[in-house]
């Protein structure tokens, strides 16, 4: 008797080829899809603000942070508006290390309604003012990454320095 792969016709193993190959390339784009980016969700939208060592507000009076502005110093008026938008609902909500230099005036999270289970889709976001000179960190913390996934190192933390300077015309000295 023949081996059972003797036995079987040209026509099937080009089959079973064809199909291991389409089998192949779908896990492949489903495990390309998963580690796209933070707990599986979009990637955030280009943000308005350079992320550089030493960038600025635009003459506007406002600056928009995000995830790429991390480990990075903004330096800003005061009276400037600072919006922080974290994607991904397993980011706390942004908060200052100094109020009485950058005060929160709203925030928190909100998730997407169409949102698979343990995806985290949603934001993270904190609106602040900046009422006087001075440096403070904005930080943010997230202990998962996705669902049962902890974040690797580095992930799990939001850091931005932000040095608020007097604005143009304001006296040098402190004023309540």
């Amino acid at each position: 008797m023949l081996p059972s792969s003797a036995r079987t016709s040209p026509a099937r193993r080009a089959l079973r080829a064809g199909l291991a190959a389409v089998a192949a390339a779908a896990a492949t784009g489903v495990l390309g899809g998963c580690s796209s980016g933070p707990a599986g969700s979009p990637p955030p939208p280009p943000s308005r603000t350079p992320a550089s060592s030493a960038s600025s507000a635009s003459s506007t009076g406002s600056a928009a942070l995000d995830e790429r502005s991390r480990g990075t110093t903004v330096r800003v008026t005061a009276g400037t508006l600072i919006v922080v938008r974290l994607h991904g609902a397993y980011w706390s909500t942004p908060a200052s290390s100094n109020p009485r230099v950058l005060t929160p005036v709203g925030g928190g999270t909100t998730a997407t309604a169409t949102c698979p289970p343990g995806r985290g889709c949603g934001t993270s976001s904190a609106r602040f003012t900046a009422l006087r000179p001075g440096t403070v960190h904005i930080t943010a913390q997230r202990d998962s990454c996705g669902e049962a996934m902890r974040c690797p190192p580095g992930q799990g933390r939001y850091d931005v320095t932000v040095t608020v300077t007097r604005q143009h015309g304001q006296p040098s000295g402190t004023h309540s």
